[in-house]
C-alpha cells in the first residue's frame, strides 16, 4: 500500500502535476485501497468530506484556523519563527517563542470552547495564549478573564516554585490573550473600520500602574470586510493569510504582500501535502473530534444557563405571588379592621 501511495504522489495524484486534479470517485477509489485510511475519511462528517476532497482536487486550501492545521504551520519546533513574527505582529513589538506548554500546565486544563488553542512562553518568562474561537458568542468577557487569571497563576506557581524563599511577585511577567473570533458578535460590528481590540487595566484618573494582564481581540469577519486596507503592514498579512480559503485567494495575497515571503512558502507547504493524504485525513479527523467535543461541551453551558435562567424565573414569579399574597392580606386586614370598627360604633 505505501509503495502504491508513493508511486500515486510520485506522478502527481494528489498535486495536479502531470495527472491533472482528480475527480472525486478517483480519491475516493485511492483511499479504498487502505482501511484504515478509507475509514478516517468515512468518520468525517459530509461537510468535512467536501473540503478533504476539495483540498485534494485543489479547489480549497486548508483551513489554518483550525488547531491541527495551525500548529502543523506554526509550531515552533517545526517553524522556529513563525509564530514569534505572527504574535510580534499582533503585539506591535518583536518577541520570540521559545516554547510551548502543554495544557496541562493550564489551571483550567483542557476544558475549552476552542477550535485552536495554543500556550507559549516569551523569551522574558511572559506567557500568551492564543485562541481561536469559531464563534464569539461563546467566549464572552468572562472567559477571557479567566484565561488571563489563568495565566497569571500558571505562571505564580512555576516562579514560586523556583525561586523558594526569594520570590517576590515583581518576578511576575506579564499575561498576553490573543483571541480570534471566526465570526464574532454584534458588539465588533458596530465599529465597522477596527478588527484589533487591545485591552489592559487603566485608572480614569490617569494614575499609572504596572498590571500583569493584557488583551487582543480580533475579528476576522470584521476583516475580511476590509481585507486589503490602505495601511498594509505585517499585521494585515498574517490576517489575510488566515482568512484565504481557495488557492486563487492565495495567489492573490502572495501577489499583493511579495515583501513577506513567508505567505509563499506556507501555501507552497501546505499544497504539498496533497502528497500526503494520510496525514492531512488525520488532521481533518483531529479537528473534527474537537469540535465535536466543545459543541457538546457548549451544550452543556447553554443547558445549564437555561436552567439557572428558569430557576431565576421561578423565583421571580414566587416572590411575585408572595408580594401579592402580602398586599391581600394586608388588605383583608384593613377590612376586618373596618368592619370591626364599625360594629363597636
Amino acid at each position: 500500500m505505501a509503495n502504491e501511495m508513493a508511486q500515486l504522489n510520485t506522478r502527481g495524484f494528489f498535486s495536479g502535476q502531470g495527472h491533472g486534479c482528480p475527480a472525486d470517485d478517483e480519491v475516493i477509489g485511492f483511499l479504498k485501497r487502505s482501511p484504515a485510511l478509507y475509514g478516517s475519511y468515512q468518520g468525517l462528517s459530509e461537510e468535512w468530506k467536501r473540503r478533504f476532497l476539495d483540498f485534494c482536487q485543489e479547489k480549497r486550501t486548508l483551513p489554518l484556523t483550525y488547531d491541527p492545521f495551525f500548529k502543523r504551520i506554526f509550531h515552533p519546533d517545526i517553524h522556529p519563527n513563525r509564530l514569534s513574527l505572527f504574535i510580534s505582529s499582533i503585539l506591535g513589538m518583536r518577541v520570540r517563542i521559545i516554547r510551548i506548554l502543554p495544557n496541562e500546565d493550564s489551571v483550567l486544563g483542557g476544558d475549552m470552547l476552542l477550535i485552536m488553542d495554543l500556550l507559549g512562553e516569551l523569551e522574558d518568562g511572559s506567557l500568551i495564549n492564543v485562541e481561536i474561537q469559531k464563534q464569539g458568542y461563546a467566549f464572552g468577557a468572562e472567559r477571557i478573564s479567566c484565561y488571563l487569571s489563568d495565566l497569571v497563576m500558571c505562571q505564580y506557581v512555576r516562579v514560586k516554585g523556583e525561586k523558594g524563599s526569594t520570590f517576590t511577585c515583581r518576578d511576575i511577567k506579564k499575561v498576553y490573550v490573543i483571541v480570534i473570533f471566526e465570526n464574532s458578535t454584534g458588539d465588533f460590528h458596530k465599529i465597522k473600520e477596527a478588527y484589533v481590540h487591545h485591552g489592559e487595566v487603566r485608572f480614569d484618573t490617569g494614575l499609572e500602574m504596572r498590571f500583569l494582564q493584557e488583551y487582543f481581540l480580533i475579528a476576522l469577519d470584521v476583516f475580511r470586510k476590509n481585507p486589503y486596507p490602505k495601511k498594509r503592514s505585517e499585521q494585515t498579512a498574517w490576517l489575510s493569510l488566515l482568512t484565504v480559503d481557495n488557492p486563487e485567494e492565495a495567489e492573490r495575497l502572495v501577489w499583493e504582500y511579495p515583501e513577506y515571503p513567508w505567505i509563499g512558502e506556507i501555501f507552497e507547504e501546505t499544497a504539498m501535502l496533497r502528497q500526503k493524504p494520510e496525514e492531512v485525513l488525520g488532521m481533518f479527523s483531529e479537528a473534527l473530534k474537537i469540535l465535536d467535543r466543545n459543541t457538546v461541551t457548549y451544550m452543556i453551558e447553554e443547558l445549564k444557563k437555561d436552567l439557572e435562567e428558569t430557576k431565576e424565573e421561578a423565583k421571580a414569579k414566587m416572590e411575585e405571588k408572595d408580594a401579592a399574597i402580602k398586599i391581600r392580606d394586608a388588605e383583608i386586614a384593613e377590612l376586618k379592621r373596618q368592619l370591626e370598627s364599625r360594629g363597636k360604633s
